[in-house]
């Protein structure tokens, strides 16, 4: 398999369909590597460990983390799975930026910022990052969120590895377009 197609599988497998392949994930999201391996192999999607550590390290988004052993791997973030991360809550910025579609802004402006099929909505912490989020959904359009003040009105904030700002929801009100 290339790469990308590895890249692909390991994220639907750790964030949405594990069983897919019949691999299982702990409470946090971890699958064990020598598992993940023989599974994605026996459903025909083979790839050896070089290769899994190959995508990992070299994964522009930084969507996975191994353990230090080098044993467990999971998705950064991004689940639709119930998985406690484990992460601390931390204060956030005074601002991060959410990239999303303009045809999305009429319930974005009702209801605020929901996670959808995820378990946590995700934030940018620079424009740049957010306009290309965005993009991906078609005609992007960049809101800024008063992360400060969501954090200071006791919203709890948590950063995931790969650096994505990850929060429950948005209320419109934190929201500036």
């Amino acid at each position: 398999m290339k790469d990308s197609e590895v890249a692909r599988l390991l994220s639907l497998i750790l964030r949405h369909e594990p069983e897919r392949i019949g691999l299982t994930l702990d409470g946090q999201g971890w699958a064990n590597v020598p598992d993940l391996i023989r599974l994605a192999k026996r459903a025909g999607k083979p790839f050896d460990l070089a290769t899994l550590q190959r995508v990992v390290e070299m994964n522009d988004k930084r969507r996975f983390t191994l353990s230090p052993d080098g044993l467990r791997i999971r998705a950064a973030q991004g689940h639709s799975l119930p998985v406690d991360l484990d992460l601390p809550a931390v204060q956030p910025p005074d601002r991060l930026w959410h990239g999303t579609a303009r045809d999305n802004l009429p319930s974005i402006f009702r209801d605020g910022l929901k996670p959808g099929r995820r378990q946590m909505v995700h934030l940018s912490a620079d424009r740049e990052t957010a306009q290309r989020v965005g993009e991906r959904h078609g005609k992007a359009v960049i809101l800024a969120v008063e992360a400060g003040l969501m954090f200071r009105n006791k919203i709890p904030f948590y950063q995931a590895d790969n650096g994505v700002w990850l929060v429950p929801s948005v209320s419109p009100a934190y929201l500036a377009f």
